[in-house]
This record gives C-alpha cells, sequence and structure tokens, in this order.
C-alpha cells in the first residue's frame, strides 16, 4: 500500500505546489484548505504523514496537530510556517510536531523531511504491530494435542485461515479457543493487521455498544471527544469476540445488522463507516 500524505493549507496555489511536489514519494496524497476539514479526512482514513501550515482561519496547525495526536499518537506531523512565526513553530515541536519548514522553503528541503517522516512512520508503524502480537508466533503447530477431535478441529482451521470467512469457535471454557482465534488470523492474508480480542462477558452493556462501534463527542455525558470503536482501529485485521452469547439481544441485533451491512455509525453521530474485519 502506497503511503499516505495530507497537506493542508489554505492557499489553493500552495495545496497544488504541494501536490504536484510530493507526487514523486507517493499518488496517495489529500489536500484540505483548513483545519477542521482536514481533521475530519484524518479520523476517517489515517495518513502516514501530515505536512499543515500553522497560521489558517478557523483552526490553526497547532490545534490540528494536538487533535492529531490525541488519535493518532504516532503519525508524524510537519508545521510548514513563515519565518515570523518560527517560535510558535518551536512551541509546537514541544506538543509533537515532527519537525517544521519555513515558507519560501526549497523543494529538496521539504522532500527530504517528508521521506525521512514517511520511514519513521513506517517503523513505528511495524513496531506497533510487532509489540502487540508477535506475528508468527501462534502457529497450529503450536498447539499441542493427539486425539482426533483435536486434529480434526486444527485441520479445520487450517483450511479456514486462507479464507476471509467469520468462524464460529465453540468450546468449554480453558480448551484454547483463543489460541485457535489468534493461530487463525496470523496464518491468514490478514496477518499483518490488528488483532482485538474483547470479552463481552466482562463489558457491561452500558459500554460494549460504544467499545465496538465508538462514539461522537457529546453522544453521552463524559463524551468529550470523538472516540474510535474496535471495528474501526482493527481495520484490516481480526476481532475476536469471546462470549458472544453474553451480549445483550439488543446489542446483538445491532451487531447482526453491522454483519450484514459491513457498515454502522458511531453513537450519537450520522456518519456511515464501511470497515474491513473478520469475526471469529
Amino acid at each position: 500500500m502506497p503511503p499516505r500524505i495530507l497537506v493542508v493549507d489554505d492557499e489553493e496555489n500552495m495545496r497544488r505546489s504541494l501536490r504536484l511536489l510530493l507526487s514523486d514519494l507517493t499518488h496517495d496524497i489529500e489536500v484540505a484548505g483548513e483545519g477542521r476539514e482536514a481533521y475530519d479526512l484524518f479520523a476517517r482514513r489515517k495518513h502516514d504523514v501530515v505536512l499543515t501550515d500553522l497560521r489558517m482561519p478557523g483552526m490553526d496547525g497547532l490545534t490540528l496537530l494536538q487533535k492529531i495526536k490525541d488519535l493518532s499518537p504516532d503519525t508524524p506531523v510537519i508545521i510548514v510556517t513563515a519565518f515570523g512565526s518560527i517560535e510558535t513553530a518551536v512551541d509546537a515541536m514541544k506538543e509533537g510536531a515532527f519537525d517544521y519548514v519555513t515558507k519560501p522553503f526549497k523543494e529538496d528541503e521539504i522532500k527530504l523531511i517528508i521521506g525521512r517522516a514517511l520511514r519513521v512512520s513506517t517503523v513505528l508503524t511495524e513496531n506497533r504491530v510487532l509489540r502487540e502480537e508477535l506475528e508468527g508466533k501462534y502457529n497450529f503447530n503450536k498447539i499441542i494435542g493427539t486425539s482426533k477431535a483435536m486434529l480434526d478441529a486444527l485441520s479445520l482451521a487450517g483450511e479456514v485461515s486462507s479464507t476471509d470467512t467469520t468462524v464460529l469457535l465453540l468450546g468449554e471454557s480453558g480448551t484454547g479457543k483463543e489460541l485457535f482465534a489468534r493461530a487463525i488470523h496470523y496464518n491468514s492474508p490478514r496477518r499483518a493487521g490488528p488483532f482485538l480480542a474483547i470479552n463481552c462477558a466482562a463489558i457491561p452493556d452500558t459500554l460494549l455498544e460504544s467499545e465496538l462501534f465508538g462514539y461522537e463527542r457529546g453522544a453521552f455525558t463524559g463524551a468529550e471527544r470523538r472516540r474510535h470503536g474496535k471495528f474501526e482501529v482493527a481495520s484490516g485485521g481480526t476481532i475476536l469476540l469471546d462470549e458472544v452469547a453474553d451480549m445483550s439481544g439488543a446489542v446483538q441485533a445491532k451487531l447482526l445488522r453491522v454483519l450484514e451491512e459491513k457498515q454502522y455509525e458511531r453513537l450519537g453521530g450520522d456518519e456511515t463507516i464501511n470497515f474491513d474485519v473478520r469475526l471469529i
């Protein structure tokens, strides 16, 4: 997948110039004319690097930086600033900006900085995935068992892993259902994506829906900012819903509709979100 770059500037000529300049780094470039638009684009579709002007009407670059860091702390954000606002750009770096570029800038300079940011973004993404789960740790040959029932289950799980179908695992507590689920994920085409296990019995019904589907700011008391649900976070990967039968009937009904339509809305929102998640 080519790297995704988000360019934010309130001057149309600057947006056009930057898109053209960065086209040899990637063809996946999105542009926004102000901070709020950029934030909405980023929230819907994560970018590997964000390049933003500092001084913009409405939401400025510093506020955009803070909001992006709330959503994705590892995403490099590069600040573009005029000479007179370098001090503010330095403050932005204290807030987590990757680097800053002064206007007018040299083409080679900005391409060098963005290229470095893309490399850092790649490494951070790879390290995050490796930290959460070491790929290859969960192999079918590490599930020990010699009975015919276990060997049959392993054979069937191996066949299923190469598909993208929803999987139902049945078994008593302690028989290794989560181990099977992880093995299916790490031997599937989704192995590079995240694997999230959710114990439905351990989360109250009132919280489970927001945990799965996320919520918008103001959806309920205490919802001070948008939160992405597990279906959004696990995009491209796998979700294991453990003890799914302990969900309330209302949440099960919503989950069924989500699985049938492959889309949902966050609590308190009306934006339709399409997802790409395998469910076990």
